[in-house]
């Protein structure tokens, strides 16, 4: 959301949110980040079409990323200065459905690439999502 020029940052109380669940699961992400990306997931993102798939706020220097139709918690990064980030995810199987840990990893970094640019392009990850949707469900049939 832009407000007089500027991007306005996202809080949690902009979107409907809902908590981690108990049922989840902790991998280390391995990855740097420049101050310059550091600065675009600060900011967050606030939906603005249906598109959009995400909401994400910074709290301290912890990432947390929720779906934007239902506002269950996917993703909780804790960035750590050693770029060795702790990620949180979500492993309630009626909110989520991943459950291997190398496909999260392709995925949340997927994600975070899409997340660092500025400005944000949503439709960009959407055709990227459902291309990845479509092709996975090709390769399942086979």
């Amino acid at each position: 959301m832009t407000v007089n020029n500027k991007k306005r940052v996202a809080r949690r109380g902009d979107w409907k949110t809902e908590p981690m669940p108990e049922k989840n699961k902790t991998f280390v992400l391995n990855r740097r980040f420049s101050d310059e990306e550091m600065n675009a997931l600060r900011c967050g993102n606030i939906p603005q079409a249906m598109e959009d798939k995400w909401f994400w706020y910074m709290e301290g220097s912890t990432l947390l990323a929720h779906r934007s139709w239902s506002g269950y918690c996917i993703y909780q990064i804790e960035f750590r200065e050693d770029n060795n980030h702790v990620v949180t995810v979500n492993r309630d199987p009626k909110q989520y459905k991943f459950t291997s840990i190398k496909k999260e990893t392709e995925t949340l970094n997927k994600l975070l690439d899409f997340w660092c640019e500025t400005p944000y392009d949503h439709y960009n990850e959407w055709l990227s999502e459902t291309y990845d949707a479509i092709k996975n469900a090709d390769e399942k049939q086979q």
